[in-house]
């Protein structure tokens, strides 16, 4: 196991290099400047902005200066937010969608497990084709229309909670917006596994010994059945953690996806890139906590 988690510890730091390389020449080679805009500065100015920022600076010097900053956790100034830089926005925005996407992460895998192993149980009976016609409705439908759609019943038409994330009750929306996705796609694995699962002879033996069915099916049947599970769940907690861009943007949720989506729209290109790096950096963690869960959860698999 030992051997394993550093084999994979060198994988992840090879491949966030490489993002951080692909994203720093990418942003580079993209047409224009931060510094354009409808109003841009002149000539004079704009050459004392790159100046500052040492962007006036040949590519190459600029990445080795930025690659350095990167180990140390720092990301460089933000080009629109004076006197911020990205580390701290990123840090300040992490919070709130560490709070909310925790939230929507565990709501999403509890209940997603609950009533996928529910609707193996009652296989072809009315509460299994309900459980399944909700969840595919669910996953057919993109996060942003059901933020939309909680945003126009539940706070323009019913006033139930503020549409402003800010305010008391303003992430339950969020949280719900962000959960219901990822949990219907875990009711369909979870229920498609456990049927598999529950087809084995050691699930029949310990019913006919007479273990009681709530204990088969959550003890015996589920840890088999949640491998599938975990392999989903390690990049959706980091993807749901670190904010879905558009929801956090829709419902004014003051979190890490509105400040990406904001960076874009005023081409803040360090921000864009240190928040490129962060995700990125996040998702590869979880992937190899996912991988070691592997191992926990089902003895058999051989990590070699």
């Amino acid at each position: 196991m030992a051997l394993y988690i550093c084999k994979r510890l060198a994988l992840a730091v090879i491949t966030i290099f490489l993002i951080i390389t692909i994203t720093f020449f990418t942003m580079h080679s993209i047409p224009g400047g931060p510094f354009l805009s409808e109003k841009s500065p002149s000539a004079a100015v704009t050459a004392a902005l790159e100046a500052k920022y040492g962007l006036d600076k040949p590519v190459s010097e600029q990445y080795t200066t930025y690659l350095k900053g990167v180990v140390k956790f720092d990301f460089g100034p933000s080009l629109k937010q004076r006197g911020r830089d990205v580390t701290t926005v990123i840090l300040n925005g992490f919070k709130v969608s560490a709070k909310l996407g925790g939230t929507a992460a565990a709501s999403a895998i509890v209940l997603g497990l609950v009533f996928g192993s529910i609707a193996a149980v009652f296989h072809n009976k009315l509460l299994d084709r309900v459980i399944m016609f909700i969840s595919t409705a669910m996953v057919a439908m993109p996060s942003f229309i059901i933020a939309t759609l909680l945003l126009l019943i539940f706070c323009v038409n019913l006033k139930i909670f503020p549409a402003n994330g800010n305010e008391p009750g303003g992430l339950v929306l969020p949280i719900i917006a962000l959960s219901l996705y990822p949990m219907s796609y875990i009711i369909r694995l979870t229920r498609s596994s456990m049927l598999d699962v529950l087809g084995q002879d050691y699930i029949r033996t310990a019913r006919a010994k007479g273990v009681k069915p709530v204990k088969v099916l959550f003890k015996h049947a589920l840890r088999n059945a949640v491998t599938p599970v975990i392999t989903y769940a390690g990049p959706m907690i980091a993807y749901i953690v670190t904010g879905s861009l558009v929801v956090e943007k829709i419902l004014a949720v003051p979190g890490l996806g509105k400040e990406f989506v904001s960076s874009i729209i005023n081409r803040d290109y360090t921000m864009i890139m240190g928040t490129t790096i962060f995700l990125a950096t996040l998702v590869i963690v979880m992937m190899l906590i996912t991988d070691i869960l592997y191992k926990v959860f089902d003895p058999r698999i051989d990590l070699s």
